[in-house]
């Protein structure tokens, strides 16, 4: 248990000092700007692209093992999204925010640097993978549903130009792109550009987590949903069970994909479902609330996770 706890001890340590610094120097959320800027468009970019670009071509392209990943996160969702809109009478965009409560984790900030600390190197391309598909199912089910409720007053053409736009353009899936091209062409960069890509991959899981922390300090608890326990289940308990569920019953993958995969379910509510509320002005407070409790609860959680993997406790494979 001990190198579980100095594993974990680091990597939400910095989140703590984040959050901590925050509280004490008391800069306004606009400082972060930058910090965020490298981090998204720099930092974990070069991360993705560096460990990409030197994995066989024929390991980016486990299509079963994306749809098992990616489909348990859209259960996830679409059990909390039905149960909103039964109870609450057809509210869709509320209950939009609620599933992507349930199934958003932050794989962005926390999955590579806890993945990569954990299971090593060899983590990358299944959370690049996840990353990627992820994020492209979560970029195209927040506007669609936000149109179907009377939201997003966009035209339908303007809607889907954005989500392909977000899609295409994001950081993290160009970089990805570019590691899987390079991969393919068994392109090296030369050595001052490889070396400068390891300083910068270097910094991204310090300073995500430490913005992360930031983040959540600058952000006041004011409105504790009542759904808060569902969605702490869900995300934290439920999601990484139904994930390891999945991948055993589809096929037979690599204990790292496997663990990999798991473990990045069991992360806490990304803080981008606190930016997608804010951006149609839907239950904003109780979303920002969500990230924060479910990224306490998660101490504890995702410590019992890696201590299962770790001890040999979860079994790669379900069904062998």
């Amino acid at each position: 248990m001990s190198d579980i706890i100095g594993l974990v001890l680091p990597f939400f340590g910095l989140i703590f000092m984040g959050f901590l610094l925050a509280r004490i120097v008391r800069q306004p959320i606009e400082a972060l700007g930058w910090m965020n800027t490298f981090v998204v468009y720099v930092a974990l970019p070069a991360l993705f692209f560096q460990l990409l670009a030197t994995t066989p071509i024929e390991k980016l392209t486990e299509w079963s093992f994306i749809f098992g990943s990616v489909f348990s996160t859209y259960i996830i969702f679409s059990v909390m999204f039905v149960a909103s809109v039964v109870f609450s009478r057809g509210d869709i965009a509320s209950s939009t925010i609620k599933g992507l409560a349930s199934a958003y984790g932050n794989i962005g900030y926390m999955g590579p640097g806890l993945a990569l600390l954990a299971l090593g190197d060899q983590a990358a391309v299944p959370v690049a993978l996840i990353f990627c598909f992820e994020n492209i199912m979560h970029f195209a089910i927040a506007p669609m549903m936000m149109a179907l409720s009377g939201s997003e007053k966009a035209p339908p053409l303007r809607i889907a130009a954005g989500v392909v736009r977000r899609i295409v353009l994001h950081p993290f899936i160009l970089a990805t792109a570019a590691g899987v091209l390079a991969a393919a062409l068994h392109f090296e960069p030369p050595l001052p550009v490889a070396r400068f890509l390891e300083y910068l991959a270097r910094a991204a899981a310090p300073c995500a987590l430490f913005a992360m922390g930031v983040t959540l300090a600058l952000r006041p608890l004011k409105r504790v949903p009542h759904e808060l326990l569902p969605i702490a289940l869900l995300k934290l308990v439920l999601h990484p069970l139904l994930c390891y569920v999945m991948l055993s019953w589809i096929g037979n993958f690599s204990p790292v994909w496997v663990y990999a995969a798991v473990l990045l379910a069991g992360l806490p509510t990304a803080t981008n479902v606190f930016v997608i509320a804010q951006q149609y002005g839907v239950w904003v407070e109780r979303a920002s609330a969500s990230v924060l409790l479910t990224t306490l609860f998660s101490v504890a959680t995702v410590t019992g996770l890696l201590y299962l993997i770790r001890s040999g406790s979860l079994p790669p494979d379900l069904f062998p």
